[in-house]
């Protein structure tokens, strides 16, 4: 992917849709791609976690491992696609930790990568943008709260 691939990749991303194009141009110079595999992991349950990831195209699902006591269950608590953010919110906050959920690839996807860290530099240098950013995150993690309440109750 080029520059201008990954661009396009984040105004279409539910995190950065509706950022100012200089916005956009900025957080573009943070990210890597990955090229991932289907069945491949992007990251593991209990990883340490760095990076934010944007789907540029493909599909993932977010799995959990649980102990039910007498038996344990792999619980699928997610599936997303092109445009859809995940990985280490925290980081926005300053703050890593280990990943609670898997990211397994449903069939070869590429991810936009962006380090938490340098992501957080650009948005406290412009509140307009870390104020958009974290705002459209908290929605996010209503959404993913909600998808994984829904998946327990299943198993």
């Amino acid at each position: 992917m080029d520059r201008s691939e990954i661009q396009q990749a984040l105004e279409n991303c539910e995190l950065f849709k509706g950022l100012k194009k200089a916005d956009i141009e900025k957080i573009a110079r943070l990210c890597q791609v990955e090229k991932h595999g289907p069945g491949e992991y992007i990251f593991c349950q209990g990883d340490f976690g760095e990076n934010l990831y944007i789907i540029a195209e493909g599909r993932i699902f977010l799995e959990r491992d649980m102990d039910l006591g007498r038996r344990k269950a792999n619980v699928i608590i997610g599936s997303l696609g092109t445009g859809r953010a995940f990985g280490c919110w925290s980081t926005l906050l300053g703050e890593a930790h280990n990943l609670m959920s898997s990211a397994a690839c449903q069939k070869a996807t590429n991810v936009v990568v962006i380090r938490g860290a340098d992501l957080r530099e650009v948005m406290l240098s412009n509140a307009e943008l870390g104020f958009n950013v974290l705002q459209k995150l908290c929605f996010l993690l209503r959404d993913r709260i909600q998808g994984a309440f829904g998946a327990m109750e299943k198993v």
